[in-house]
């Protein structure tokens, strides 16, 4: 497998956790405050509406790290390729570089970050 597969596979593992992570949080407030019976958690409805949760954050993290990556182009504080060979540059002071790498990385394209 290549390195920029594996980069873009374990970016959308992490976001999944992420996104797995906070859902499971918000089930736990909620067990606090709504009379919710034990075998609910088990039924196949909510393992259907848990995987639903999860692949719809990695939908709109998708979202918003390509939104954040068009505004940084628009911004030239990201340098897109010519070509497919040639990584992204990304400047030092992008305001939202997490996000623009984020983009990068569950895209598959390669990136570099620019020393100014």
């Amino acid at each position: 497998m290549k390195p920029l597969a594996v980069d873009m596979l374990r970016a959308h593992l992490l976001v999944a956790s992420l996104t797995a992570m906070a859902a499971e949080a918000i089930v736990c407030v909620a067990l606090l405050v709504l009379p919710v019976s034990q075998h609910f958690f088990g039924s196949a409805s909510f393992r259907l509406l848990a995987i639903a949760v999860i692949v719809g954050g990695v939908v709109v993290t998708r979202e918003f790290a390509q939104a954040a990556f068009e505004v940084a182009v628009g911004s030239h504080h990201t340098m897109p390729a010519e070509r497919s060979e040639r990584p992204v540059e990304i400047a030092p002071n992008c305001p939202r570089r997490w996000l623009v790498i984020l983009h990068l990385r569950l895209t598959g394209q390669p990136f570099v970050l620019a020393a100014h």
